[in-house]
């Protein structure tokens, strides 16, 4: 016959080892979860990353004006996800001075309820801005068409 503190014993080992087993799933679980999400994070970064290659293109080029650029850009920029924050405005200062610049400015259907005067005051003042850092802007989206993430 089988002493009740062995049964006991018996009994307690059981489960330390069900709860071990039930620990060890749990955290295969969680790092698939991990893995899986750092995939989805790198699949979004890329097609952002891609988006902002064909978007400083098209300004290097002058296929799209610097403040559109500048407001596309940064705002894309922005979005991209790291495990440590990345200060894109330090990196990109002519992009980001011109967007907070521009960025209050009214467009599509708020620009266009503008009275006209006001428009062209405005489209003269962004005209300004744009010849101010054109230079500097254009040496900032040379370096974004050949931006990569890190780690690649």
């Amino acid at each position: 016959m089988i002493s009740p503190w062995l049964m006991a014993a018996l009994a307690g080992g059981i489960i330390i080892v069900g709860l071990a087993v039930y620990a060890g799933i749990l955290l295969a679980r969680l790092r698939q979860q991990t893995q899986q999400r750092q995939q989805a994070i790198h699949r979004r970064n890329e097609r952002i990353l891609d988006s902002i290659r064909t978007i400083a293109m098209a300004v290097r080029d002058d296929q799209c004006n610097l403040s559109e650029g500048a407001i596309r850009l940064t705002n894309l920029l922005n979005t991209l996800q790291f495990s440590q924050p990345k200060d894109f405005a330090t990196d990109y200062p002519g992009l980001y001075d011109l967007y907070d610049r521009v960025k209050e400015m009214p467009t599509h259907e708020a620009r266009n309820q503008l009275k006209r005067n006001e428009r062209m005051r405005q489209d003269l003042q962004r005209a300004g801005f744009e010849q101010e850092l054109e230079a500097q802007i254009k040496i900032e989206v040379a370096r974004l068409v050949s931006l990569e993430l890190p780690g690649r």
